[in-house]
């Protein structure tokens, strides 16, 4: 569970699920998606807190790409909480370039990001865990891959993190009250509908409730 103080900031770091057609020339804009809707129901349940929000998704990033870009878009940020959401391309670059990410270099990357969050920054961390759903069909298969990637984060998770969200799970159980397209028509980016039930979900496992 986290804990808010006031003039906060929050980052929110990831790829394009994150990113949601954020304005990057503008750092208040926070795009369509999962963060401008978490950021949005934050300041309606703490808005005495005056909290400040940051995205800084980039479309196509993988684990590396975080890496690379870690100094600049987290720790010079100094943000007091850190939102993480990555791994999902590390999967799907197998299947749509045959450029795989193996087991061992994603947990390296990954470690290294969240040690230098420790390292750096006093600095809570919640980490949302990668999914992909069910549709198109072929999607299926990707469980291959990123099942053993969701359990490095997991354990990372219990190492690091203040807070874990189980993105993947929780969308497997909404594809049994609506169909996998009614929350991300291509099985990764979410609708409308599926960025809220990540932006609830968030709240849920922060700070315990979907507001």
């Amino acid at each position: 569970m986290l804990f808010f103080e006031e003039s906060m900031n929050l980052l929110f770091i990831g790829d394009s699920i994150t990113d949601s057609g954020r304005d990057k020339k503008n750092a208040s804009m926070l795009g369509k998606g999962y963060v401008n809707f978490t950021a949005s129901m934050l300041n309606v349940e703490m808005a005495e807190l005056n909290l400040d929000f940051k995205n800084f998704g980039i479309s196509g990033n993988r684990v590396c790409d975080l890496k690379s870009r870690w100094q600049s878009d987290c720790i010079d940020q100094k943000p007091d909480i850190v939102s993480i959401m990555i791994g999902i391309n590390d999967v799907w670059r197998r299947y749509d370039h045959d450029d795989p990410t193996s087991v061992e270099a994603f947990a390296a990357n990954y470690r290294y990001i969240l040690e230098e969050v420790r390292s750096n920054l006093n600095a809570q961390i919640i980490i949302i865990e990668p999914f992909v759903l069910p549709f198109p069909e072929d999607r299926k298969t990707w469980h291959e891959d990123l099942d053993p990637k969701i359990a490095i984060i997991k354990e990372l998770a219990l190492e690091f993190a203040d807070a874990f969200v189980p993105m993947n799970g929780i969308f497997a159980a909404a594809c049994c009250r609506r169909e996998p397209t009614f929350w991300a028509k291509d099985g990764v980016h979410p609708t409308p509908s599926g960025h809220m039930l990540i932006a609830q979900s968030w709240l849920q496992y922060a700070i315990g409730k979907s507001c």
